[in-house]
C-alpha cells in the first residue's frame, strides 16, 4: 500500500499543472481565519476516581447501566483517573471527587490503607450503594470462609473516614447515579445558578453522610409514616432487594428479621429524605441534569 501511494504522488507531481488562478481577498480572508480558529475542549473535567472495597460489584453495574449517559460523562465532564473495573489504573491518585463501593474489611491491611488513602487524595468522598453508607449484607458476615477465614468484620466507610456524600441503595439507580455526577460537576465548575442548584440537590445527601452509617425501616416508621407523610406509593417496598417490606392496607409494612440496613427504602420514598427546598426546584434540577446529558 505504502509502494503504491508513493508512485501515485510521483505521478501526480510529474504532471504538468494548469496555473493557479488569482485568489480573491475574500477567499484569503476567509482562509485565514479558517485555519487560525482554535479548538478547544468542550468543557473543563472534574476528576474523580472509584475505589473498590469489599461489596458485590452491583453499584458498578448500576453505573454501568446509565449507557449513553456515563459515555456522555465521560467524554464531557468527567476525567476517570482509576477504577478496578472500568480502567486500567488501580492505584489511588489524588482528584477532585472519589466513589467508594464497598465496605471496609478492618482485618484487611490493605482495604483500611486504601480508605484512608482516598480521604487524604480526595477533595469529596462519596459513599455508593448500601454496602459504604451502612454495612448492608457485609454486617452479617460471620467469617470462617474456608479460603479467607479471618474476613470476618466490616464496617461502612464512616465509621473509618468522613464522608460527605451518601449514594444509598442496594444497588443505587443508574440515574441517581448520573444525577449526583452532573451535580457534583456543576457544583465545582457550573455558574453561580448551577451552583446554587447543585447544592440544593446535593444538600440532603450530604445530611444523610453526615447523620450516621446506620439507617433501615425504622427511619420510614419515625420520620415518615408515623408523621403522617406516608401516601403508600409503595416505592419502598419496590426498592427493597430482600423483600422486607410489603404493603399492608395501603401501608408499608417492614420485616425487621429480614432487614439488612442497607438504606434502599429511606432513600426511595419521595417524602424520606429529600427536602422541600429539593421539590420547590425539581424542574429546574431536572432541566439542569438534561442540558447537561444532551
Amino acid at each position: 500500500m505504502g509502494l503504491l501511494s508513493s508512485v501515485f504522488k510521483k505521478n501526480v507531481s510529474e504532471a504538468p499543472q494548469k496555473p493557479a488562478a488569482p485568489a480573491k481577498a475574500a477567499d484569503v480572508v476567509q482562509k485565514v481565519e479558517t485555519t487560525n480558529k482554535e479548538v478547544k475542549p468542550v468543557v473543563d473535567k472534574i476528576s474523580v476516581g472509584y475505589t473498590h472495597l469489599s461489596g458485590c460489584t452491583g453499584c458498578t453495574v448500576a453505573l454501568a447501566d446509565n449507557y449513553g449517559g456515563l459515555l456522555t460523562l465521560l467524554d464531557r465532564y468527567v476525567d476517570l483517573k482509576y477504577h478496578l473495573t472500568l480502567a486500567d489504573v488501580r492505584h489511588i491518585q489524588k482528584v477532585d471527587v472519589a466513589i467508594v463501593e464497598g465496605s471496609v474489611c478492618i482485618q484487611d491491611k490493605l482495604a483500611v490503607e486504601e480508605i484512608k488513602e482516598t480521604r487524604e487524595k480526595a477533595a469529596i468522598v462519596v459513599a455508593l450503594g448500601g454496602c459504604a453508607c451502612y454495612g448492608n449484607i457485609t454486617r452479617f458476615s460471620r467469617g470462617g470462609q474456608q479460603n479467607q477465614p479471618a474476613h470476618e468484620s466490616y464496617l461502612p466507610i464512616g465509621d473509618l473516614i468522613k464522608v460527605d456524600v451518601y449514594i444509598p441503595g442496594c444497588a443505587p439507580t443508574p440515574q441517581m447515579i448520573r444525577n449526583v455526577c452532573v451535580m457534583a460537576y456543576l457544583l465545582l465548575k457550573g455558574t453561580k445558578e448551577q451552583k446554587e442548584l447543585a447544592t440544593k440537590f446535593l444538600t440532603p445527601l450530604m445530611n444523610m453522610a453526615a447523620k450516621g452509617t446506620s439507617a433501615c425501616f425504622c427511619e420510614l416508621m419515625t420520620e415518615v409514616i408515623n408523621q403522617g407523610l406516608c401516601m403508600g406509593c409503595g416505592s419502598c417496598a419496590a426498592a427493597c432487594p430482600v423483600r422486607a417490606i410489603t404493603m399492608e392496607f395501603g401501608k408499608p409494612n417492614g420485616e425487621r428479621d429480614l432487614c439488612i440496613k442497607c438504606g434502599a427504602c429511606y432513600s426511595q420514598c419521595p417524602r424520606g429524605f429529600f427536602n422541600t427546598d429539593v421539590v420547590s426546584e425539581y424542574e429546574a434540577i431536572n432541566e439542569a441534569i438534561m442540558a447537561a446529558l444532551q
